[in-house]
């Protein structure tokens, strides 16, 4: 160990893709880890690649973007490959200035920024070459062999990393204090270390974790196969301290499952939002259940100053709809968006994720959707498919493929549309947009 209090570096890493934006971004569950281990003595620094986005809107807004090699196997796709954040020059400078560390904690997202992980951990490795990696995040859970051969790190760790955190850092760094509270405990972890993050335009919220569903496309119950809720009065009091200390008026939720059982859950957070009476916007990106929303519900929604607000549609074409997920019977999206437009909500507050470029995607089917959304007074908002192995889907996306989806994972980039046989072509992409032009 090289000081009497350890120090742990947590990473936020570069993104390499064709293309990125900022949309409410910022790494949650590093800053949650970073919490725990400055509850229990450690000393952290906090380096984020990507940079917050320049001019950003309350959360929104373009990286900074530098050419970046383009990977072998892409040579089809007639997209620029870039790197999204700080520029590298920005970014040795930045670790120059850092204190050497006992251990570094890198995260990872998309499965198919793998190429950013691995070049921002031989970054940290120039200037720290003895100090042992452990990379965990989405990509080191979905694909671990992968990231055990092509990152660069020491130790690759899969799953929620909180209960293991503290074991682990103290055979990195020899320092093994009491553990203060249940590390896997959602309900009892201290607020994530949001100052760590600089200014961010917003603030990140997670008030629970899972999903009850299973759908066909999704890894989430991969990638949280427990589910928990935090006490909805500990949410609102972050809620007013983030907005009290660090002047915050934005706040996303990170949740995959906000208003399911909304009586227990969505409700009393939301009553108690409107009691506060604080100048505030709540924003959705992860998008919410649709059939929980009534008028009630749609009602304290808009007073609570939800505006932006995304439902999981994904398709409003109900044949087939089991094998697909299940979540939306006939008549629900019809009546939610009812409620929203009645209690305030229009196109410009509230959208409806459809999903494209599934494998054998009926195109007149999402036509078909998009048209349909518009119809109700919603936004519709093409979400490309990405192929995730372990999902039910994995296997129908790896058939209708042109690439070997199992040999890399640049290969499931929703951006290059994997699930077409035939060459990528802007056309597709142009024809979506243009249906869902207002």
């Amino acid at each position: 160990m090289k000081h009497n209090t350890p120090r742990i570096l947590a990473l936020n890493p570069w993104i390499h893709d064709f293309a990125a934006h900022g949309f409410w971004s910022l790494p949650l569950g590093l800053l949650q880890l970073a919490a725990i281990l400055l509850r229990h003595g450690f000393t952290v620094d906090a380096l984020d690649l990507t940079g917050l986005p320049p001019n950003n809107r309350h959360g929104r807004g373009p990286y900074i973007k530098t050419p970046a090699p383009r990977p072998q196997g892409l040579s089809d796709v007639p997209r620029a490959f870039s790197r999204y954040g700080i520029p590298p020059g920005e970014a040795k400078a930045r670790l120059a200035a850092l204190s050497e560390p006992d251990a570094i904690l890198v995260t990872s997202h998309m499965t198919y920024w793998h190429t950013g992980v691995a070049e921002s951990i031989r970054l940290v490795r120039s200037r720290f070459p003895k100090t042992p990696v452990v990379l965990g995040g989405v990509y080191a859970t979905l694909c671990p062999e992968h990231a055990r051969r092509s990152s660069g790190a020491d130790l690759v760790v899969t799953g929620p990393a909180e209960e293991i955190l503290l074991p682990l850092a103290g055979r990195l760094t020899g320092f093994n204090p009491a553990p203060l509270f249940d590390t896997a405990d959602l309900r009892v972890l201290p607020w994530p270390a949001l100052d760590l993050a600089g200014k961010p335009g917003f603030a990140p919220l997670l008030t629970g974790r899972g999903c009850p569903n299973h759908c066909a496309y999704c890894a989430q119950r991969l990638l949280q196969p427990r589910a928990s809720r935090r006490d909805p009065l500990d949410v609102a009091a972050e809620i007013r301290h983030w907005h009290t200390t660090l002047g915050v008026t934005d706040f996303a939720f990170y949740d995959d499952a906000l208003l399911h059982k909304p009586r227990e859950h969505a409700i009393p957070l939301l009553t108690e939002i409107i009691r506060m009476d604080l100048p505030l916007r709540f924003h959705t990106p992860n998008a919410v259940h649709l059939a929980p929303i009534d008028q009630n519900l749609a009602v304290l929604l808009w007073r609570a100053g939800f505006r932006t607000l995304r439902l999981g549609v994904e398709t409003t074409d109900i044949r087939d709809r089991e094998n697909l997920d299940g979540k939306v019977k006939e008549g629900e999206f019809e009546a939610a968006a009812a409620a929203l437009r009645t209690a305030g909500f229009g196109p410009e507050t509230a959208g409806a994720y459809l999903l494209a470029g599934l494998p054998g995607q009926d195109w007149n089917a999402l036509a078909h959707s998009i048209r349909t959304v518009k119809t109700a007074g919603l936004r519709p908002i093409p979400a490309w498919y990405t192929p995730v192995p372990g999902t039910r889907m994995w296997e129908q996306a790896a058939r209708s493929s042109r690439y070997d989806l199992a040999a890399d994972p640049l290969f499931t980039n929703n951006a290059i549309l994997p699930c077409q046989r035939e060459p990528f072509s802007w056309s597709r992409i142009s024809w979506v947009k243009s249906l869902c032009a207002p």
